[in-house]
């Protein structure tokens, strides 16, 4: 009989056997597997001859004290994370070893569903970072900008899409908003065709006045104008053997347009003020965020132009539609946040995790990485939470504003950022999941179903939390 699938390995630290086993049992339940132990000795034992995914630690071991334990753990194990245990009235205790990098704490008496999501939130954390760390070791420091990372299906199509199409000369059109990773995948296309060991070269162009789009990308030559004292290589030269990314095609202006169409004709470009045409051998990837359709429409953009570029579009999934990739995306600029600011082994907690599941994300993934980088600075402690999050979303012009303000007596994130006066942990933390809930439930119009996928929850889990707040979903439907 072959052995079960564990959602992942828990490893139960506390004096007291009835409260071990109890825990054991309640985790085999939902699918863990469980190893007891009674002392902070034999749960590092533990530690050097097995692969843990979590470890729940109490504070109050009998002759030792847990946070040496917690420090002794993080130095054999630093990704590891520690949820700690801790009896009322001792929250502070909770607090400093919060401080200290433990993951998260509960305090005793906790209910199923506290113990569960803390576990399943951390199993899922440390999954992520090794995830991370493997695909690093694959792609290497240098490699990590021509892949796209994700494991949802969206962008598992994309991949497939442009290995496929990698091995051809074909043109390929990119569409999606900005910040989708368009230059990415062009760079990926790239790294897989033929042409890797040629030059990739991207312009924007939207971004130079066309006369001087039109010679940095087909060159000049000596006297075409004033100030051409040489001559200039263009950059369809300069990518010759590799290839060439027009980004922002669709601001490209309408005499660049005939000349880009003749160079995807004839494979030859003029440079400016020459009377020969030159040959060129370069693989050319459009990308832009516009509608092409409808600029050929009002006339903006050449259609003859639109069909030259649009051999093979790939469209590039919005954030939004891929949430499932958010935290394995978050971990990964964390660490490159980390690495470029010298911060200590920063990490997310569930709750500001639930929180980058739920926005909206206009900027896709660059304001993804934005906030995270921003979210890190605000942490003085490296451990990422709600207010530091939304302390950045908050400046982000792309927030609407007018939404209407938490009900009187609730708070919400950026309150506690705000706030002069600290509340107690306890308080800061119930306050926070229910203005949470409430948001949840009004963007999703009262549908539970929707509210606990736009808060990364099953629906069981947040029926409960909804019942713990006192709150009716009706109270948010329309009408």
């Amino acid at each position: 009989m072959s052995e079960p699938e564990w959602k992942g390995h828990v490893l139960v630290v506390d004096d007291e056997e009835d409260l071990c086993e109890l825990l054991s049992m309640r985790l085999e339940h939902h699918g863990f597997r469980a190893t007891i132990e009674t002392t902070g000795r034999g749960a590092l034992e533990v530690l050097e001859r097995e692969i843990v995914d979590a470890m729940i630690l109490d504070l109050r071991l009998d002759g030792e004290d847990g946070l040496d334990v917690l420090d002794a753990v993080q130095r054999r194990s630093l990704d590891l994370p520690v949820i700690v245990l801790t009896a009322h009235g001792t929250v502070e205790t909770a607090v400093a070893a919060l401080h200290r990098g433990a993951y998260g704490f509960l305090t005793k008496p906790f209910h199923d569903h506290e113990l569960l999501s803390e576990v399943e939130h951390a199993v899922e954390r440390v999954r992520l970072r090794r995830e991370v760390a493997g695909l690093r070791r694959i792609v290497g420091d240098e490699g990590e900008g021509v892949r796209l990372l994700g494991t949802s299906a969206r962008i598992e199509e994309v991949r497939e899409r442009i290995a496929r199409i990698a091995r051809s000369d074909a043109t390929v059109l990119l569409l999606g908003e900005s910040g989708t990773g368009k230059e990415l995948a062009a760079r990926m296309l790239h790294s897989l065709s033929p042409r890797a060991h040629g030059r990739f070269v991207a312009i924007n162009c939207g971004a130079l006045p066309a006369d001087l789009l039109e010679s940095e990308l087909f060159g000049h030559v000596r006297g075409a104008f004033t100030g051409a004292v040489r001559d200039k290589e263009g950059l369809f030269a300069a990518a010759s053997g590799g290839t060439l990314l027009l980004d922002e095609v669709g601001d490209a202006p309408p005499q660049v347009q005939v000349k880009l169409l003749r160079v995807l004709q004839e494979r030859e470009v003029v440079a400016v003020g020459a009377t020969r045409a030159t040959p060129v051998d370069v693989r050319v990837v459009a990308a832009t965020h516009r509608d092409l359709r409808a600029a050929v429409e009002r006339g903006t953009f050449r259609e003859d132009l639109f069909y030259r570029l649009h051999v093979v579009p790939v469209e590039m999934p919005a954030l939004r539609d891929r949430r499932e990739d958010i935290p394995l995306l978050a971990e990964l600029f964390l660490a490159r946040a980390a690495s470029r600011h010298r911060l200590s082994e920063p990490h997310l907690t569930s709750d500001a995790l639930r929180i980058l599941r739920a926005h909206d994300w206009p900027g896709n993934v660059r304001e993804l990485a934005n906030v995270i980088e921003g979210a890190a600075l605000l942490a003085p402690d490296g451990v990422l939470r709600p207010q530091h999050v939304l302390a950045v979303l908050a400046r982000a012009p792309e927030l609407d504003a007018s939404e209407s303000e938490p009900p009187s007596g609730s708070i919400d994130g950026r309150d506690l950022a705000r706030s002069r006066e600290l509340l107690p942990l306890r308080e800061a933390r119930e306050a926070f999941d229910r203005a949470y809930l409430e948001e949840a439930l009004r963007r999703a119009g009262g549908n539970v179903s929707a509210a606990a996928r736009l808060a990364g929850r099953n629906r069981t889990d947040f029926h409960a939390l909804l019942k713990r707040h006192g709150l009716s979903p009706g109270d948010f439907r329309e009408g």
